[in-house]
């Protein structure tokens, strides 16, 4: 489905339209690739398995703009009793895609005065401070603070439409803080340059994945108590925006659609010559919202090291599968709570589909088999490091035993990883006998295998709970699980042990360490699974 891009009468400028065009790769169910503009992906949802990207963010940037445009278009049950039987509803978004379809709004990339998702009031300051197209993608830019060099921004490489649609997408809902490359005395204002960190920027983002595209958008749409919001097509149309003399207060927040779709970022994207790429980019700041609990739907809260608690959010040190007990604590505290039939949020919702009474016989599958998908961008200060995600299966009724597993399983990788760094110490301990201080630290990561336990330690945890949720015993699930790990790990130090010199020192520190190890395991404060017990 392509929409010709000979301009309407009277206009001059390219036109690309994200309805018509291919603006995203989706997944069918026979996992082969294709291109869907968004009418197509909102039309052949419950043909396709899921739409895709170049990162998770990216992924998750296009969902959320396809549950905007589902809230904008009416689409979604009518109360969270309804919910359970719409989400096995067919054929759900023909409608939505009808809407799209028929929509009077603008939805043109490149339109002069009313570009999708972008400024124009950058328009005039676009050619002189504007930079290439790396900018708009947040893995490419690197630190886009204003005072250091950039050349690989100046680089004119052409980047496809498509490409830059996703991208600022992506933008909007994940931008890193810091200052922006624009100058805030010679365009729109001095807080122009101070980029606000974006809505999931500092948060893990859950979603509810089903078996295909549908069932995935009908997972993640909630039921309104309030108005659906204004959908977010321009800068320049619509609600009232913030100006950039002085930074404002977050706005309030008119709906699912307006929440969905908010524009974090001030974008001009110019076309190229072609009218199929864009050339050059300017970005500044963009909206900021006065999120409630309400606007939080997915969250799960994690306590800091002060004790006090905020949403779950992504590290680079810790993979996000050592939370996974958060997500299932969630759905199980909401089918405990006497308000649970209120679907107020991802898991009260989730909570109200039947529970499986009886675990089913080995090998097979629930009736009802979901994912949770947590995503997470991990930033350090102005700088995109890298994204973290993490799949975990779900099924009604098992919450409590996938809770009591992944916990279980978090805790046992955590003291194995202990046991590891107290052996590291011990080689050496014994190796270094007159060490200088300042050599310790990398002396001992010599002996510190903990980075390859957490990197094989994850498909573990990944099989102990697809085994739970097939209807596995939880505590032979644990007891194997700790078992495999705990014999990895020790494999993985002696093998970092083999680099010591074969002498009598050398021997000394190998069966120190390895003794350590078991020690550690064997203690009565580790985990009883490690000793063949039970919790």
């Amino acid at each position: 489905m392509a929409e010709s891009r000979t301009p309407p009468t009277g206009t001059t400028h390219p036109r690309w339209d994200p309805r018509w065009e291919a603006c995203a790769e989706a997944l069918t169910l026979t996992g082969d690739r294709v291109e869907r503009s968004l009418i197509g992906l909102l039309e052949d949802a419950d043909q396709l398995l899921s739409v895709e990207g170049a990162t998770p963010g990216e992924q998750v940037a296009l969902l959320e703009y396809l549950l905007a445009i589902c809230y904008a278009s009416g689409t979604y049950p009518a109360t969270a009793r309804e919910w359970p039987a719409w989400v096995d509803t067919k054929d759900t978004f023909r409608n939505a895609a009808k809407w799209l379809a028929k929509d009077e709004g603008i939805w043109d990339l490149f339109h002069p005065t009313e570009p999708l998702g972008q400024n124009a009031l950058l328009a005039p300051f676009l050619d002189q401070h504007g930079a290439g197209p790396a900018q708009v993608v947040i893995e490419h830019v690197g630190d886009y603070n204003q005072f250091f060099d950039h050349h690989h921004l100046d680089h004119p490489q052409p980047l496809p439409a498509a490409e830059a649609f996703r991208a600022m997408l992506t933008q909007h809902v994940y931008g890193p803080a810091g200052r922006a490359r624009i100058s805030g005395k010679e365009t729109l204002g001095p807080t122009i340059t101070n980029l606000a960190i974006g809505r999931l920027t500092s948060r893990i983002r859950v979603i509810a994945l089903g078996s295909t595209l549908g069932e995935t958008l009908r997972l993640n749409l909630a039921p309104l108590t309030g108005p659906r919001g204004e959908f977010n097509r321009s800068w320049t149309t619509g609600k009232e925006r913030r100006g950039f003399k002085a930074k404002p207060d977050g706005r309030a927040v008119s709906g699912p659609a307006d929440l969905h779709s908010s524009l974090g970022r001030s974008i001009l994207l110019r076309p190229g010559p072609d009218g199929t790429t864009i050339d050059r980019v300017l970005m500044g700041a963009g909206e900021l919202l006065a999120l409630e609990e309400h606007h939080l739907q997915d969250a799960v809260y994690a306590e800091k090291t002060d004790g006090t608690k905020k949403p779950l959010w992504a590290s680079a040190s810790r993979a996000v599968w050592r939370d996974a007990h958060a997500l299932y604590a969630a759905v199980s505290k909401a089918r405990d709570a006497a308000t649970m039939n209120a679907g107020e949020n991802l898991y009260e919702r989730l909570a109200l589909f039947p529970p499986v009474d009886v675990a089913p016989e080995p090998g097979q599958s629930p009736a009802r088999h979901i994912n949770l998908w947590a995503v997470g961008l991990v930033a350090k200060q102005t700088t995109a490091i890298t994204w973290v995600s993490g799949v975990f299966p779900f099924a009604p009724g098992l919450e409590a035993r996938l809770y009591h597993a992944s916990l279980r399983g978090s805790e046992i990788a955590e003291s194995v990883a202990t046991s590891l760094i107290k052996a590291a110490y011990a080689a050496w301990t014994i190796t270094y006998p007159n060490p200088r201080p300042a050599d310790k630290n990398q002396q001992i990561a010599r002996f510190d295998v903990r980075w390859q336990h957490w990197e094989a330690t994850e498909e573990q945890f990944d099989l102990l709970l697809d085994d739970v949720t097939a209807g596995e015993a939880v505590q032979e699930c644990l007891l194997a699980y700790a078992s495999v790990v705990s014999t990895a790990a020790r494999k993985f130090l002696a093998e970092s042990l083999d680099s010591l010199p074969r002498n009598s020192r050398g021997a000394q520190a190998r069966a120190a360490a390895l003794r350590r190890y078991d020690d550690e395991l064997a203690h009565a404060k580790a985990p009883a699974e490690l000793r063949g017990g039970k919790a």
